[in-house]
């Protein structure tokens, strides 16, 4: 277990491409990473469960598992040769939900048994399932990145609903609910979001300003903005479902940044993860005064970070890398 309390330099030109640093930004966080213990599993999305366990998938090695942080202890389920997996949530009952990337399911673990009942996509062509998350009502909202759908799974009939995206090549990657049950998602081949209206099933793309935009996570601030990160340019941006006006911030380490994982706290703070840098940097962003102020590098370089959960009870949020650990950052 590697633990990082770093205080940065408020000059850190020879780390990395920067082109606009705030000069807020050296308030460091302290990070906590574990190794997984299989190597070159490609861990991935996070999710704390009610017991406290951090639940993730191994995309390369077929294998959902948790960390419990308090001992270090992992165990590990298999998914089945070819599986892929790409992310899981867990239910408020426990149950694991994983999405099935590679073999084309929903998957159903039961944590005391290990049983995986998979439900399959009802068109061949949904061939990827990429990221889940509930509504209020428990049922889970996915995006389809390769066979560019969105869909709904009715968990109470196991029903799959899906919506084709108009714009060929879309790649719906990141998702997020709102507090009308209304998904938002990253439409990470264009320069778009989309949202559905759960009440017609009714898909709408939004057209971001700049056509080199690319979002690739998605998360939601209680005031109902939408905000995104451009992996291809290096910004933050907020999208207002009110005006439907855009602004954008200029990544600390510039346009080469690449940021990725994202989430946001129970103050509005946005966190992600600017994965062009090496080693990958941790930053926050505060929508009150519209400023970074937190930069930590991760201990391990990190790699990518793909996806980071904030969990409210610990103030922590939670992230795995392709340099094969878990990560807990904790939050001021």
């Amino acid at each position: 277990m590697k633990t990082l309390t770093l205080l940065l330099l408020a000059s850190f030109l020879c780390l990395g491409p920067v082109d606009n640093v705030a000069p807020s930004a050296v308030d460091p966080v302290e990070i906590t990473e574990w190794d997984v213990p299989w190597e070159n599993s490609r861990p991935r999305d996070p999710y704390v469960d009610g017991q406290g366990r951090v639940w993730f998938v191994g995309q390369r090695s077929d294998y959902a598992a948790y960390l419990d942080p308090e001992t270090g202890e992992f165990k590990r389920y298999e998914l089945g040769e070819g599986a892929g997996p790409h992310n899981l949530i867990v239910d408020t009952d426990g149950t694991v939900w994983v999405a099935g990337n590679r073999a084309a399911y929903i998957g159903k673990l039961d944590p005391d048994t290990g049983d995986l009942t998979k439900i399959d996509m009802p068109d061949p062509a949904a061939r990827d399932p990429h990221t889940l998350i509930f509504d209020s009502q428990g049922d889970i909202w996915f995006t389809v990145q390769g066979g560019n759908f969105v869909g709904k799974l009715t968990k109470a009939s196991s029903d799959v609903e899906l919506m084709e995206v108009p714009t060929q090549g879309a790649r719906p990657y990141g998702i997020v609910v709102d507090s009308n049950d209304r998904p938002w998602i990253a439409l990470f081949g264009t320069n778009k979001l989309a949202t559905v209206d759960p009440a017609t099933m009714t898909l709408q793309e939004i057209a971001l300003p700049r056509e080199e935009i690319r979002p690739r996570r998605i998360q939601l601030t209680s005031d109902g903005m939408v905000w995104y990160v451009d992996y291809a340019g290096g910004k933050l941006g907020r999208y207002n479902p009110s005006d439907e006006t855009v602004e954008e911030w200029d990544m600390p380490s510039g346009s080469s940044s690449r940021p990725y994982g994202m989430a946001v706290d129970d103050q509005d703070r946005l966190w992600f993860v600017e994965s062009g840098v090496d080693p990958n940097r941790f930053v926050g962003f505060d929508p009150a005064t519209n400023e970074f102020f937190s930069t930590t590098e991760i201990e391990s370089g990190g790699g990518t970070v793909r996806h980071m959960m904030f969990h409210a009870p610990t103030r922590t949020v939670w992230f795995c890398t392709d340099t094969n650990t878990i990560g807990r950052a904790v939050i001021p």
